[in-house]
């Protein structure tokens, strides 16, 4: 269309940023269709979290979802999967991180976001990711007295669990 006057998409500076100021715990970056990717190390996760929560230039203020998927029988096996907006700019980010199915366990963000005490709990309850530090892991969805986390992929689809609380019609 000639004369056509569109916006043009500026660079979104996120991915660079974390990469400067965090270096190797930045272990792989993408961007694709307007979504920025950074996978990053366990143990910096917290920081780089509240990096992007905290810095004036990025202001991610607001998680929209927290997720685990298996990659059976990919080592590392899982990868847990955030989500964060920022309301004041309308850009977003995924935040991954790698792990081993050995050792499931990450740094809980509750902290940073207190929104994200069900989104935890949910990804603890069907994968068994353990979050540390949340203070009040429990099951969200399911009784506790479930046996497995049902959206593993090697949790057996057969499986039979009790039916509690339910009496039998006899």
């Amino acid at each position: 269309m000639s004369g056509a006057n569109f916006p043009q998409r500026r660079t979104d500076p996120v991915l660079p940023r974390l990469t400067e100021r965090f270096g190797d715990a930045i272990v792989g970056t993408h961007s694709q269709h307007g979504d920025e990717t950074a996978v990053v190390a366990r143990d910096s996760l917290h920081d780089v979290m509240a990096f992007l929560r905290d810095d004036p230039d990025l202001s991610f203020d607001m998680p929209t979802d927290v997720t685990v998927v298996d990659h059976l029988p990919r080592t590392p096996r899982f990868e847990v999967a955030y989500h964060l907006t920022s309301t004041r700019d309308l850009r977003r980010i995924r935040v991954k991180v790698q792990l081993d199915a050995s050792d499931a366990r990450v740094a809980s963000v509750k902290d940073l976001w207190p929104g994200m005490d069900w989104h935890e709990r949910e990804a603890y309850d069907m994968y068994g990711v353990t979050f540390d530090g949340h203070g009040d892991l429990r099951r969200i969805l399911l009784y506790p007295e479930f046996q497995g986390h049902p959206l593993r992929k090697d949790y057996p689809k057969t499986r039979r669990q009790p039916r509690l609380g339910i009496e039998d019609p006899g």
